[in-house]
């Protein structure tokens, strides 16, 4: 086929494009800096156009203006994962969590998530006519095979990323050609307590190891604690600035990976201008669907693989709450429990919850004898393996309840060690010794 012809063909303005969507349908939007802002900004212009429109998605950098509350009534939002500019619209009722393992996004997408409508950014198209997804693929793959109408921003500012992440101009039914800066995420440099999380996570790794980690300020502590190893790898839903600079000082290298030795392999990117830049047309990164790299089958094929996350709140009997304080939903499960399971289950693998001790200026502890009432277990008892605080590390797994309740009451903050010890002698009808 002529796909430049066919590209000419399907060149749309944004206007044009979202009359694709009809009351009812159901967008599947893309993720984190991928996420369409110009389709977003036009839908949000025109929402007064829409009645019971749902959109799916997860997180979104900036200002997503179809969450604004002009757009309440017109766009239901559902979303996997909560961020600030989402949690609003999902206290005002203008929307839903959707409770899945990020892993199973993909396979759900078409039953349980409909989807007419697919909205993405990628690339401008390569010689063959191809696409690249850029800094996320995760659920969009999936999206694309199963829409009615596939709506794709194909921007120049766009990196080119490796791995399965190509979509042929044939697969699109709108292209809104554009250039414009990916949203930034940065990173605020660790306090006190989570550099001493970070260096206490890091005496966990061993030379060799391939990591995961999550989002926010912990994992950053993290990475930063780790320049003193040897021949890591990465395999991991996310990647950000703190693995771009360890792959350039040669900490990461994958040389000892036991699957896609020697690259770094994720389903998003997320980070900084400079992120971006390096991860274009970079060969020694690959993106992959988030049912592959998030299943926990594959992750377990890396020996020494660890996952390090972090959480909100962990119970005397090593329960853990991630996603929720109380009723209220906070953020979203994402692949926590799909690492935390593969690295299981990996040969020398490890997986690792990590938080301050406290939350709210220190007026609250985070271990606590029992979860906030209504607060979702995020990562099971019989899940859990290290709990990591700045006060030391707990290793959870092989340890009875009794046991597990001491090592977790250890590393508490002081303050809140003595009603903590009250509960234990309660509950165990022994005296606590420190």
């Amino acid at each position: 086929m002529n796909w430049k012809k066919y590209y000419d063909e399907k060149i749309s303005t944004p206007e044009q494009a979202i009359k694709d969507i009809h009351d009812g349908d159901c967008v599947v939007m893309g993720h984190a800096a991928a996420a369409p802002r110009i389709i977003q900004r036009a839908m949000a212009e025109h929402c007064e156009d829409y009645n019971d429109v749902m959109i799916f998605h997860m997180t979104t950098l900036g200002d997503n203006e179809c969450l604004h509350p002009r757009c309440y009534g017109h766009f239901r939002h559902v979303s996997n994962f909560l961020a600030a500019n989402s949690r609003e619209a999902v206290n005002h009722l203008a929307g839903d969590f959707f409770p899945a393992y990020f892993k199973d996004v993909p396979e759900m997408i078409g039953d349980e998530i409909p989807c007419e409508i697919a909205a993405f950014q990628a690339t401008p198209p390569n010689d063959e006519g191809y696409c690249s997804l850029g800094v996320s693929c995760d659920y969009a793959l999936a999206a694309i095979r199963r829409a009615r109408s596939v709506i794709i921003e194909t921007n120049d500012r766009m990196p080119f990323v490796y791995g399965n992440t190509m979509i042929h101009v044939s697969q699109i039914d709108r292209i809104i050609p554009c250039s414009y800066q990916l949203p930034e995420l940065h990173s605020a440099k660790p306090s006190e307590v989570e550099a001493a999380i970070g260096h206490f996570c890091s005496t966990l790794v061993s030379d060799g190891s391939t990591l995961q980690l999550g989002i926010g300020a912990i994992p950053n502590a993290v990475l930063n604690s780790l320049g003193e190893k040897n021949d890591l790898g990465i395999h991991s839903e996310m990647f950000s600035d703190g693995v771009a600079d360890l792959m350039k000082k040669g900490v990461v290298n994958g040389r000892r990976k036991t699957i896609h030795k020697g690259k770094v392999v994720a389903t998003f990117i997320m980070g900084t201008k400079e992120l971006y830049e390096f991860v274009d047309g970079n060969e020694d990164i690959e993106l992959y669907p988030v049912d592959y790299t998030n299943n926990p089958f594959v992750i377990a094929q890396n020996y020494r693989m660890i996952s390090i996350n972090s959480c909100l709140e962990v119970d005397l009997m090593g329960q853990v709450a991630s996603e929720s304080i109380g009723m209220r939903q906070y953020s979203g499960i994402g692949g926590q429990i799909d690492f935390v399971r593969g690295a299981s289950i990996a040969r020398e693998g490890k997986s690792i919850l990590a938080m301050p001790s406290t939350a709210a200026n220190g007026a609250i502890s985070r271990i606590k004898p029992f979860l906030t009432p209504g607060s979702a277990v995020s990562t099971t008892r019989n899940d859990v393996n290290y709990i990591v605080t700045e006060y030391g590390i707990a290793r959870l797994k092989g340890r009875t309840l009794k046991h597990r309740a001491e090592d977790l009451i250890r590393i508490a903050h002081p303050d809140f060690r003595p009603t903590l010890i009250e509960e234990y002698e309660r509950r165990f009808r022994c005296k606590f010794e420190n």
